[in-house]
């Protein structure tokens, strides 16, 4: 197995050609350390699939009818009823708190770095 191959200043600082000079080789990142503008939008949690349950109770109901409505008038029902519950519970989520983990979303990282924007330059 071949050794890896480093950077020329690699080889010089570790065979101690530096030593002389009493400092190492300064590093310049290839961009300026700053933070973007902009983060990408991610969700936040991943949302588990509800009411399941009823669409499936659902659709067996109108499979055995031969996808009639009116015998599976309270299923429907049952369903609309779960989905309503579901997307009022979803709304009623506070979007102020920080996730499970203690991240902010990225929709508010975003706000906060319009807010307050990276100086390009020092005064």
């Amino acid at each position: 197995m071949a050794a890896p191959a480093y950077p020329a200043w690699v080889t010089r600082w570790v065979s101690g050609q530096w030593r002389n000079k009493k400092r190492p080789p300064t590093l310049r990142p290839s961009r300026p350390l700053a933070l973007a503008d902009k983060v990408a939008n991610r969700r936040e949690q991943l949302t588990e699939a509800t009411c399941i349950t009823e669409m499936s109770v659902m659709m067996a109901c109108w499979k055995q009818n031969d996808f009639n409505d009116a015998p599976c008038a309270e299923e429907i029902r049952m369903f609309y009823d779960c989905v309503a519950k579901a997307e009022k519970e979803r709304k009623n989520q506070n979007e102020d708190s920080l996730s499970s983990r203690g991240n902010l979303p990225s929709s508010k990282v975003n706000k906060l770095l319009k807010r307050f924007p990276q100086m390009t330059r020092y005064v």
